[in-house]
């Protein structure tokens, strides 16, 4: 099987790109030096930092619906990264329309679903050295090691690793000058002079004398395995990979918590309302994520949360990771969801209502039952300033707690997602 040209993929070239902050052009031609033109009439993706130009309708290795995501696609979506996902939508139907109209290169870009872009945007940016979409790089895997490196310490204005001499050479930050000395190194033979001698010899026979202790050993190891390990003993195929719990606020404009405020809240615990002068997230943004260490779950690494206030973009699969809801005792909050009755709905996953201190919930929450849980925080005083709201890390430790409680309790663990996922 012929291996992927690792200076030639799409996807490592745009990385590179961002890390060197240098931005892709896109031309008519393939010629450097052709004037910058419109995503809609543009057929090539221009990357300054690499000399390169590539097709915008090359196929990437990021797949979406069970097919790779074509380049123009992949750019598309990383211009737009700070869009919300109504207009975000909107742009890419305008889009297709000028591909398609007079002037336009054809062709149509793919609209990606909102945890598909997000994951996309994580990696291109380097914050994620794995993604559940992206197909892994055939042939040898020390050099895409290297090739990901490359733009990391491109990012960090280091020096890029060199892909002679072995392994952990290529995984290294080198010297200057001790590169220098490991390019000019001249390379002796390949395997089949070394190994097997001029002519290659057929070693498939030692495979066949092998597979029966191979197969031994493997089974030896799964016996070792499954009863210190509950979650393989519940789900054989489950991933290796946990995905990322889903948070659902409530879009109501009542809401004490919206998209503006939920990050300060759940983060440093303190209650600003929605439309405070000294709040950093924007309240058009469409996705934010929140990390928290659940020690239950996982005592080493934080986990990460996806915050969204529709589920628009849910695929049906999504709807197991959603481990909590914000609501205001408003019902027609649920009318998209999976689970559109609350007691239904608050059986699959926890509920939480916060309301001001003083104040009892509405009728309609207390009436759904223990899967909702009611917080109070204390009235808002511009003068009374950060230190009168002691009171709100109490309040958030305990959601906190409760979501703990409540994703341990659907099966979540170390490196797997929920049970029924």
């Amino acid at each position: 099987m012929a291996t992927i040209d690792i200076a030639q993929d799409p996807l490592l070239l745009l990385r590179q790109s961002i890390a060197n902050d240098s931005p892709c052009i896109p031309s008519i031609t393939e010629d450097a030096s052709s004037e910058e033109a419109s995503l809609s009439a543009a057929t090539f993706l221009h990357f300054p930092h690499s000399h390169v130009s590539i097709l915008l309708t090359t196929p990437t290795r990021f797949i979406s619906s069970d097919k790779p995501v074509d380049l123009r696609s992949i750019y598309f979506a990383w211009l737009k990264r700070e869009t919300a996902i109504p207009e975000y939508n909107a742009q890419a139907l305008a889009l297709n329309a000028e591909l398609a109209g007079d002037g336009g290169a054809g062709g149509e870009v793919q609209n990606l679903a909102f945890v598909e872009r997000l994951d996309l945007i994580t990696w291109l940016e380097g914050a994620s050295e794995e993604s559940e979409y992206i197909k892994p790089l055939a042939g040898d895997a020390a050099s895409a090691a290297v090739a990901s490196a490359q733009a990391i310490s491109g990012a960090a204005g280091g020096t890029a690793p060199v892909t002679s001499g072995g392994a952990a050479r290529q995984a290294k930050v080198l010297d200057p000058r001790l590169a220098e000395i490991y390019n000019g190194e001249r390379r002796m033979g390949d395997r089949n002079s070394v190994l097997r001698g001029i002519k290659p010899t057929d070693f498939s026979h030692v495979r066949k004398l092998a597979a029966p202790f191979n197969a031994r050993k493997t089974a030896q190891a799964q016996a070792a395995t499954l009863p210190n390990n509950p979650t393989l003993a519940h789900n054989p195929k489950a991933a290796s990979r946990r995905p990322d719990p889903i948070i659902l606020l409530s879009p109501s404009a009542s809401s004490l918590l919206r998209m503006s405020n939920i990050k300060s809240f759940l983060e440093s615990g303190t209650y600003v309302p929605s439309d405070s002068a000294s709040l950093t997230s924007s309240a058009s943004a469409s996705i934010l994520h929140v990390s928290r260490l659940l020690p239950s779950i996982d005592t080493a690494r934080a986990m990460r949360f996806i915050i969204v206030d529709t589920p628009e973009q849910f695929k049906p699969e999504y709807w197991s990771r959603v481990v909590a809801v914000f609501t205001t005792g408003q019902v027609w909050q649920f009318k998209s969801y999976k689970w559109q009755d609350p007691q239904e709905l608050f059986r699959h996953t926890l509920g939480v209502y916060v309301g001001w201190r003083g104040e009892p919930p509405p009728e309609k929450v207390r009436g759904w039952g223990r899967g909702v849980l009611s917080v109070q925080v204390d009235q808002w005083s511009a003068g009374a300033g950060a230190a009168g709201r002691w009171r709100d890390r109490e309040v958030v430790e305990g959601i906190w707690k409760a979501v703990e409680d409540n994703m341990r309790g659907r099966g979540w663990r170390r490196d797997a997602g929920p049970m029924d996922a």
